[in-house]
């Protein structure tokens, strides 16, 4: 392989992670700014797909196919900055480290992420070639550590003193246009195999992946329909497509930057009307923030049965029960109906999750982790942070410390479900 760095070029590379898009991207620009040729990469970890511990794969179909339609809408947007997007397949710390090596790569970039193994991998490399200069920029937050009101070890662990004290001294971050120009890739750069990627593309699911579906979905909610002012009162449905934003699958990959989201927010509230509704949306995103930050406060934690309150109860072993939850046989219809759901679309409604781990662990008396790793396998928006935040949250756990809180659910169906037709819907 031809030496670049006797060309007197500099080679950058950007290593693209949860962030699968071009809008707000500082530390793309920024290494497009400081570098004659750059390198665009995404990592395919072949461990994805790989059963682990509680027996789930960390991806499954239907993110797989979201993340596939990502790849390619992002490399489609590439192509007019005649750059292109190279997808690897293996292990990502020992990939990036070889084409770091391979083409002289002497500046990386990357946008920060709190996720425990995200920030493990990024040390990796840093320690296994410390000269190589490193660009980094919180590109998936709505705040920036520095900014906030307290360190992050000192952030409190429940989110109604965080979100005061961020309401009352921050404002978000307003997303930065996408880079006006990217140098070119290295002439010698191996190119994609895209039909060779092990990305399944059968999944059934109503959401399409990348930037372009996202922010056709945003303006949609936004703008033409304008959803997002009865957003409070439609919030709670159970099934189709205009009872909530949608927006979580995009954010969760990247496709979406939220400072861009709460940006075209304040746009509606100053063109049509700000309510309820749009702060709703709005208090729902701090959430969201709150389950950033705190997954890097607390570590390991984040997956420990005993969760943030380090419970020394022994956990229960997975039985029957726990399959009969994943595959919608239990003794329950409303539950049977939002786990079908969940496997054939790769989604179900916020009152949904919160039925199917209330009664996981509150009625079936199961390992809260099994479900979160289950949910990390078929949900199409999963996000380390809220995912396993909220079933800590709800096994009593997590950032509350008051206990189990546990639904009935059927008074829940009674209330949310009153004609049946959502049960009915997914009866099988």
């Amino acid at each position: 392989m031809k030496n670049t760095q006797s060309t007197g070029l500099s080679t950058g590379l950007y290593w693209f992670r949860h962030d699968l898009r071009l809008d707000d991207q500082p530390a793309l620009a920024r290494l497009a700014a400081c570098t004659d040729r750059v390198i665009l990469v995404y990592c395919i970890d072949p461990h994805w797909f790989i059963p682990d511990a509680f027996g789930c794969s960390r991806m499954g179909i239907h993110r797989q196919q979201f993340i596939y339609e990502s790849l390619i809408d992002l490399n489609r947007q590439l192509e007019g900055y005649h750059q292109n997007l190279l997808v690897v397949v293996g292990e990502p710390v020992s990939q990036l480290m070889t084409l770091i090596q391979q083409y002289d790569v002497t500046v990386l970039g990357f946008g920060e992420h709190p996720g425990f193994e995200e920030r493990d991998q990024i040390d990796k490399i840093k320690q296994h070639i410390p000269d190589l200069t490193t660009i980094s920029a919180h590109n998936n937050s709505l705040f920036e550590p520095e900014v906030l009101p307290f360190s992050i070890s000192e952030m409190p662990d429940k989110f109604s003193p965080f979100r005061k004290k961020i309401e009352k001294h921050l404002n978000p971050l307003k997303s930065i246009a996408r880079p006006v120009a990217i140098p070119p890739p290295p002439a010698e750069l191996i190119q994609t195999d895209w039909q060779g990627l092990p990305l399944h593309h059968g999944s059934a699911s109503s959401f399409n992946g990348g930037e372009t579906a996202g922010r056709k979905q945003l303006h949609h909610y936004f703008f033409e329909s304008q959803g997002i002012a009865d957003y409070k009162s439609t919030r709670n449905g159970l099934e189709g497509w205009h009872y909530s934003s949608k927006f979580s699958a995009w954010l969760a990959s990247g496709c979406l930057s939220v400072k861009y989201v709460v940006s075209e927010l304040h746009k509606f509230e100053k063109q049509v009307t700000a309510n309820e509704s749009t702060y709703w949306l709005y208090f729902e995103l701090l959430w969201r923030e709150f389950f950033w930050w705190l997954q890097r406060k607390h570590g390991r934690d984040w997956f420990t049965y005993g969760g943030l309150q380090h419970s020394s109860t022994a956990a229960p072993k997975a039985g029957d029960a726990l399959h009969n939850w994943q595959n919608g046989t239990t003794a329950n219809a409303h539950i049977n109906a939002c786990m079908r759901q969940l496997n054939a679309t790769g989604y179900m409604s916020n009152r949904g999750r919160q039925w199917v781990a209330s009664y996981l662990i509150n009625e079936l008396r199961q390992d809260w982790r099994y479900g979160a790793a289950y949910f990390e396998q078929q949900l199409i928006d999963y996000d380390v942070g809220a995912n396993w935040g909220n079933w800590q949250y709800l096994a009593g756990v997590g950032s509350d410390p008051r206990g189990l809180r546990q639904f009935n659910i059927a008074r829940q169906a009674a209330m949310y479900d009153p004609q049946d037709s959502f049960r009915k819907l997914w009866a099988g």
